[in-house]
């Protein structure tokens, strides 16, 4: 299995949202799980992942089983000499069992131009990284992800399925 996740902050709460899916070309979710909190850190720059990680975990604890793979909307790392950031902070906190691919929709301070992906028509990379999985190989998981647009549609749903989300 693998799980998109993206998460969401509004009016003192949090709210994450999981897609799983089987394939890469999948275009409708095997699954979807919501997590909510109201116990959000505040914002810190370059510790972002101290705000998403806490509801990330909560969110992962209502699967049945981890998956082989998560996709997050945001970095594994933070520039070229791999700064964690939260991808690798996950990954950690999993014990390393799990492979994190990171997609991002903007450029961020000194990454690479090796992690721009280029989707369909779209001359708008995103900035995949990733870690327990080779870096290429990600790279071609998200350019083969279902979409005819930048965004892959099961990244798209995850998103839309995390603003809607709040009770």
């Amino acid at each position: 299995m693998i799980f998109a996740v993206d998460v969401d902050y509004r009016e003192g709460k949090a709210v994450a949202a999981g897609i799983a899916f089987n394939d890469w070309a999948d275009h409708v979710p095997a699954n979807t799980f919501i997590a909510q909190t109201d116990q959000v850190e505040e914002y810190q720059p370059g510790e972002f992942y101290k705000r998403e990680l806490p509801i990330i975990l909560l969110l992962l604890a209502q699967l049945p089983q981890l998956p082989q793979m998560i996709v997050i909307d945001g970095y594994v790392y933070l520039d070229r000499y791999q700064k964690a950031g939260l991808g690798i902070h996950l990954y950690n906190s999993l014990d390393k069992k799990v492979a994190i691919i990171g997609v991002a929709k903007s450029r961020f301070q000194d990454i690479p131009s090796e992690t721009e992906v280029l989707r369909s028509d779209s001359n708008r990379p995103l900035f995949v990284t990733a870690i327990g999985i080779d870096e290429s190989e990600a790279r071609g998981y998200i350019k083969k992800m279902h979409g005819n647009h930048r965004l892959p549609t099961i990244l798209k749903a995850v998103d839309r399925l995390c603003r809607d989300s709040y009770l």
